[in-house]
Formats: C-alpha cells, sequence, structure tokens
C-alpha cells in the first residue's frame, strides 16, 4: 500500500525539497575536474597544475597543455624533420609574452600553420589524457599565468574532457589492465600469437624491461596514447608484458626550458 499524503483545502502546500542540479556538462565529460570547469565558466587565465601535468587556459579555453608522460610539441615537429632543432631552439628563446614561440614560427614561415596547428592539437589531447588523470593531490591554479608557445587553437574545456573520456574507455576495451601504461615493458614469448604490425613492432624493439610505454613514445616521436595502445594490444594477444610496480615515477623533460 502507498501512503499519499494530501494538503487540507485552503492551504498553502509546504516547499518542495531542494534538488541538487546535475552541473553543466554532466555526463558529457564535465565531471573529470570540477576546478577546470569552474575557471571554464569563469574565462579564466592561467595555468592549472596537477599531479600529472599542466593546463593551460585563456579565456577559458585550453591552449596548451604538457606531461611529463606525454612528449611535448616539440617531440612531434622534430621527429619527422617538420622542424629542425636549430629553429625550434631559436625560436624557444626568443619568445616573450608577446611574441610566443608559436607566432614566431609562423610569421618566419619555419612552418605551414595547419602542420602546427594539427601537430599542436595532438600534443594537447595527448598530455590532458594524463593531466586529467585521477589524482591523490588537489590542484593548483596560476591566474594570469601564460606558455612560452602563446595562443594557438583554443580548445574548449568540454572538448578535452570528453577526448579524454574516450581515450580511457578505448583502452578499457582493448585491455582492462593498466599496468602496461605505466610500467616497464618486456617481450613475452607466447605461441601462436598473431603477427605484430609495424608500429607494434617498433614497440616490442623497445620494450627491454627499463622502458615505460611513455619512454618508448619519446624515442620513437610518437604521441604516448597511441604507444598505450598499441602496448594494450600488444599485451592482449600475449606478446607485451608489464614488470609491476614500476621501479620509481618517470619525469620526462617537455621541451620548453
Amino acid at each position: 500500500m502507498t501512503a499519499v499524503r494530501t494538503t487540507p483545502p485552503g492551504t498553502t502546500p509546504p516547499p518542495r525539497l531542494p534538488v541538487r542540479e546535475k552541473s553543466a556538462g554532466q555526463g558529457q565529460g564535465g565531471g573529470l575536474s570540477p576546478m577546470l570547469n569552474r575557471l571554464a565558466a569563469e574565462r579564466a587565465t592561467g595555468v592549472l597544475e596537477r599531479e600529472r601535468g599542466s593546463l593551460y587556459l585563456a579565456e577559458g579555453r585550453v591552449v596548451h597543455a604538457e606531461s611529463p608522460l606525454a612528449p611535448g610539441l616539440d617531440v612531434l615537429l622534430l621527429a619527422h624533420g617538420t622542424l629542425s632543432p636549430a629553429v625550434w631552439q631559436d625560436a624557444v628563446e626568443r619568445a616573450d609574452e608577446d611574441y610566443g614561440v608559436a607566432r614566431l614560427l609562423l610569421d618566419a614561415g619555419r612552418v605551414p600553420r595547419g602542420a602546427l596547428e594539427l601537430c599542436h592539437l595532438e600534443a594537447v589531447f595527448d598530455a590532458a589524457y594524463f593531466a586529467l588523470a585521477p589524482s591523490s593531490t588537489p590542484g593548483r591554479f596560476h591566474y594570469g599565468a601564460r606558455h612560452r608557445l602563446g595562443t594557438l587553437s583554443p580548445v574548449p574545456v568540454g572538448a578535452v574532457e570528453r577526448e579524454t573520456l574516450r581515450r580511457r574507455a578505448l583502452l578499457d576495451r582493448l585491455w582492462p589492465d593498466p599496468a602496461t601504461d605505466g610500467s616497464p615493458l618486456r617481450r613475452s614469448e607466447t605461441v601462436a600469437a598473431p603477427a605484430p604490425t609495424a608500429r607494434q613492432s617498433a614497440v616490442l624493439a623497445l620494450a627491454d624491461g627499463i622502458r615505460t610505454a611513455p619512454d618508448i613514445a619519446r624515442e620513437l616521436g610518437r604521441q604516448a596514447f597511441h604507444t598505450l595502445v598499441d602496448a594494450r594490444r600488444l599485451a592482449a594477444a600475449g606478446l607485451l608484458g608489464a614488470l609491476f610496480p614500476p621501479p620509481g615515477p618517470h619525469r620526462l623533460p617537455t621541451g620548453f626550458p
């Protein structure tokens, strides 16, 4: 039996109990970092520093991201000869608040704008994947801080969070054990395993029991996330194993002094 309480005629009904409304973007990638979403709503400019990386904002949009676990924009540009190390270093040394690295490279005609924007977007999503990982320490935001790269192609916070969630789901589908993401990797001997692709073979060649997936990504000049995908597929095929736990944190340089 269900009890129904009615309001006597002529009386004012009691107020409804407050209901907590869903925050903007909840269920669509908005729950990864409440602080990041608040800063986006404020149209804040500065840098959000988290345990595994940093996100640079300009008027509430992500203009750059970096993580010690993800090869930086410099690695992606230099790996395939898009830029020479000397040209990159010269731009880094001459960059200031008015002329960032990106603007200097574009004004000098050193790199096509489309290629620079594509590599930059790849670097942002790659580093943001790690920066937005669950953390045991609170993030800190420094208002007004700007990255030496300058503003190139701002990305909405919602788009960054949705892409991060998509990548997490993809890795879980490929192989649910995250040990291959951060532990040293080594080849495994197995019978009747499928033949690895050329990309996967390059990863296997560097899996020496010392290098992690981010280490291998840096050596190959590839995005870290793509290497995580290769590592999980190889683990699922029985061709790769992770030494767990890792011996210690890997702090990789970001390419900017």
